[in-house]
């Protein structure tokens, strides 16, 4: 069997539309092989879903001492369960990127603009100046916009040919500049202040969602814990905490978790508000919680996938107390109102318009 078809989502969502490894990965690796050959020391993963890029560089093409980040926690554990699965070893993971003295740099395009130009930034500030940075996605989701972003921190941005609907940008010549992240907005409308890194949801912005799941809040005075599922940058912990509650917020999302802080942090609740990277709430104790807010995601990178938000409920009926609410919002043509009946108890609805519903779910 290949080294590559070894590889599984686990602990991941698994469906027949979801991979391990997909066309972007192989031709990242394929088109990085050279300079891998010449680097093999100096090479640096980025957005490395499921291990394909770290391991793949290690066992493929010989690299030592791969550096890893990914944004999602469940990235980091499937990276680490196919590198167990296939004995492989001779990497680290970076909490946070980290690009010093970095001469190769795979990347899997994120989704959003923002993502890849903090990406880009850190990036050319630290590497070293030969780096090669190679950002690759299907050709549906590659925008010229990516060029743009890749130019202002890089004087050579070039593009691949296609494979199996996949493509490369490949960048050279990086041109350090001054971070412009994180960002933060004002929104007087909720008295808050957004602060937000390039790959949180929404960025510094207050999304519909949040704000139908924000009119139906309790307004206090709370006493109990409450948990921020899902915390993006920390709109609905910062608001539980105003109305008296002990917060965790908590997401899978390094860059949401930074902006979480540094959002709490700029509206004077950081003492109530505890941020935590965690996936679907695997070091909180069952029963231990009165409150759990959530705005759950319905994408898997680009996919439309239910499993997503079920693993969240699922994780929100465990933390639960018996008699304790799961308040969440979501769109009104997603079926979850079934998921949350299974997975935490009877499901009332609080509001809905054409976007949003948003539900109280009863943990009995």
């Amino acid at each position: 069997m290949a080294f590559l078809d070894q590889l599984r989502r686990d602990p991941d969502v698994e469906a027949p539309d979801l991979v391990a490894v997909d066309a972007t990965d192989r031709l990242l690796l394929d088109e990085a092989a050279a300079a891998i050959a010449v680097h093999p020391d100096g090479v640096l993963t980025v957005g490395d879903t499921h291990g394909a890029l770290t391991l793949g560089a290690i066992v493929l093409h010989g690299a030592t001492g791969v550096r890893a980040h990914t944004d999602l926690r469940v990235a980091e554990l499937a990276l680490a369960a196919n590198a167990e699965r296939t004995g492989t070893t001779g990497f680290t993971v970076l909490p946070q990127l980290d690009a010093t003295g970095a001469r190769v740099v795979l990347v899997q395009a994120p989704k959003a603009l923002d993502a890849l130009r903090e990406v880009a930034e850190v990036v050319a500030a630290g590497a070293d100046p030969s780096v090669t940075v190679y950002v690759g996605g299907r050709v549906k989701h590659m925008t010229r916009a990516m060029n743009d972003v890749l130019g202002d921190s890089f004087t050579d941005v070039h593009a691949t040919l296609a494979r199996q609907k996949s493509r490369l940008l490949v960048a050279t010549g990086p041109r350090p500049g001054t971070p412009s992240f994180p960002r933060s907005a004002e929104h007087p409308d909720l008295g808050v202040t957004v602060v937000a890194h390039g790959a949180a949801f929404a960025g510094t912005k207050v999304d519909l969602g949040t704000r139908a799941l924000l009119r139906q809040l309790p307004a206090g005075p709370g006493g109990g814990r409450a948990v921020d599922l899902g915390c993006g940058t920390g709109v609905l912990a910062v608001a539980l905490a105003r109305a008296g509650f002990s917060v965790l917020a908590s997401d899978a999302s390094a860059a949401a978790v930074a902006s979480a802080a540094a959002t709490a942090a700029a509206n004077g609740v950081a003492d109530r508000v505890e941020v935590t990277r965690d996936d679907a709430l695997a070091g909180v104790e069952p029963g231990s919680v009165d409150l759990v807010v959530c705005n759950p995601p319905f994408h898997q990178g680009t996919t439309v996938h239910a499993g997503i938000a079920d693993r969240l409920f699922a994780a929100a009926g465990r933390v639960l107390r018996p008699g304790g609410q799961l308040l969440t919002v979501y769109n009104s043509h997603l079926p979850h109102r079934a998921a949350l009946r299974r997975l935490v108890g009877p499901t009332r609805q609080l509001s809905r318009d054409p976007r949003f519903t948003v539900t109280a779910s009863t943990r009995l």
